[in-house]
């Protein structure tokens, strides 16, 4: 007996196809093979593309910054906290498609105003580590701004160098020297 697909397998299809494709990727007919059902299944779940694309880039949403924030938000310590954001986001680890491509379509209509809110809660939730460490408002926004650029710099460098800017065993002392010049 298949399984019923719920919303969420058809947006984080959409949200794979994206990562390979850009949003000209995401096209119903192609997703509905690849998951083996038919357009009424899409249909009985979204109202349009523009519904599943935005279901996609909230999936992403929710695994690459709600997660890690709420994960983040346990420790009390923000000093800690920010040693271990920076860790995470700085091991190279994850795939970082999805990041890029979405930056790549910060004009889409869609994509667009989504990306705005992620940028705004991710330099919000660092800009918050630095004012409980004591650091004035304008220099946690700074600080806050600096962290985050960094990090969409560097992914961008590592992709536009085929991954060589930056080695693996480079990755943990570029790492810490990051981290003394944004946190001072």
């Amino acid at each position: 007996m298949k399984r019923k697909l719920a919303r969420e397998d058809w947006a984080d299809a959409a949200l794979e196809a994206l990562c390979d494709g850009g949003v000209a990727a995401i096209a119903v007919e192609p997703l509905a093979a690849k998951l083996g059902t038919t357009k009424g299944s899409f249909y009985w779940h979204f109202a349009n593309r523009d519904a599943l694309v935005e279901a996609a880039v909230r999936r992403w949403v929710e695994h690459d910054t709600e997660a890690l924030i709420t994960l983040l938000d346990g420790i009390s310590d923000p000093e800690r906290r920010l040693r271990e954001l920076f860790e995470l986001v700085f091991s190279g680890k994850d795939d970082e498609r999805a990041e890029l491509t979405l930056l790549a379509h910060a004009g889409d209509p869609v994509i667009g105003p989504l990306l705005a809110d992620v940028t705004a809660r991710r330099v919000d939730f660092i800009v918050r580590c630095f004012r409980e460490m004591g650091r004035p408002e304008t220099e946690a926004r700074h600080r806050g701004l600096l962290a985050y650029t960094a990090f969409l710099g560097l992914i961008q460098a590592q992709r536009a160098s085929g991954g060589t800017l930056l080695s693996a065993a480079e990755r943990p002392g570029y790492l810490e020297f990051l981290r003394g010049i944004i946190t001072g």
